[in-house]
């Protein structure tokens, strides 16, 4: 190990102006200075076995990666079943709030028409109550023109008879009107 050491350090003091120079085999050429101190570099990492913790490292990375996928692949299944979900559900909401409309629509059309059929009946109720008033009062008035007509009738006939009429035939009607009345009653 003192001479790994020793021959490191060596490499590390040679100048450059010393480069190449000689036989291959020689402390003095850099050539095999730098192959030794690569083989000296691949043993050490060999000896505290780096590349099997490299590989482990690795290994152990790549498995951190593949878990992160699946759990990337998991999350986008359930970010997609979400999503088909809360696409149905505004579906159905959409065709309830459309089913909600055309109801409302047909109840307005159902209240607009009720409300039609209700102003007509209430407007022939009206006009056969104004016709009953109308007949009514046109009763009254013809009453009224008989009431007076006959009022103006019996005063007429009353001076008619006065004038005419004797005592004696007074005295006669009076007679006979008691004597039907009498024949009348019993």
């Amino acid at each position: 190990m003192k001479t790994i050491t020793s021959a490191l350090a060596l490499g590390l003091i040679a100048s450059p102006a010393l480069a190449a120079k000689g036989p291959f085999f020689s402390l003095a050429n850099t050539d095999f200075i730098v192959l030794i101190a690569f083989i000296l570099f691949i043993g050490v990492l060999v000896y505290f076995k780096v590349p099997g913790m490299l590989s482990k490292m690795l290994d152990d990375r790549s498995s951190g990666i593949q878990s992160e996928l699946d759990e990337a692949r998991a999350l986008r299944d359930e970010a997609q079943t979400l999503l088909a979900s809360y696409e149905r559900k505004h579906k159905e909401v959409q065709d309830q709030a459309d089913r909600i409309v055309a109801q409302a629509k047909a109840d307005a059309e159902a209240a607009a028409d009720q409300a039609r059929s209700d102003l007509e009946r209430s407007i022939e109720r009206r006009i056969a109550s104004a016709e009953d008033q109308i007949a009514s009062a046109q009763a009254g008035a013809i009453k009224e023109v008989r009431d007076q007509a006959i009022v103006v009738a019996v005063a007429a006939a009353r001076e008619v008879i006065a004038e005419q009429m004797t005592a004696a035939d007074a005295n006669k009607l009076v007679d006979d009107a008691i004597s039907q009345v009498d024949a009348k009653l019993h």
